[in-house]
């Protein structure tokens, strides 16, 4: 039974950068497969970036270049560091796990508002 920790949300200029973390408790975090997803009001889900319990790294395209997914497995935990911001940005952001065998995440946090705007 995984638990996912979600930290370091809150309110940046647009330009300007935040890095988000989540703690994971359960399982064997080196064998889940890590993402972030964020969901903007009145918008659907969507997937930001993951990484696998092989270390792929995988981004949507509106955040390549900008953000970039790490995982420790040392320390169980998996950081978003975004930079160049944009108030479109703004959304609360998910940390999700699933293990590797498994196509569809199952194990949510319970998010981090992160704010962009001026």
């Amino acid at each position: 039974q995984v638990q996912l920790v979600e930290s370091g949300g809150g309110l940046v200029q647009p330009g300007g950068s935040l890095r988000i973390s989540c703690a994971s408790s359960g399982g064997i975090f080196r064998l889940n497969d890590m993402a972030w997803h964020r969901q903007a009001p009145g918008k659907e889900r969507e997937l930001v970036a993951s990484v696998t319990a092989n270390r792929y790294t995988n981004y949507a395209n509106f955040v390549k270049g900008r953000f970039t997914i790490s995982r420790d497995n040392a320390k169980n935990t998996v950081a978003l560091q975004m930079n160049s911001l944009k108030p479109e940005d703004t959304a609360v952001y998910y940390c999700a796990a699933k293990h590797f065998t498994l196509d569809t995440y199952n194990y949510w946090g319970q998010g981090t508002q992160v704010t962009v705007s001026s």
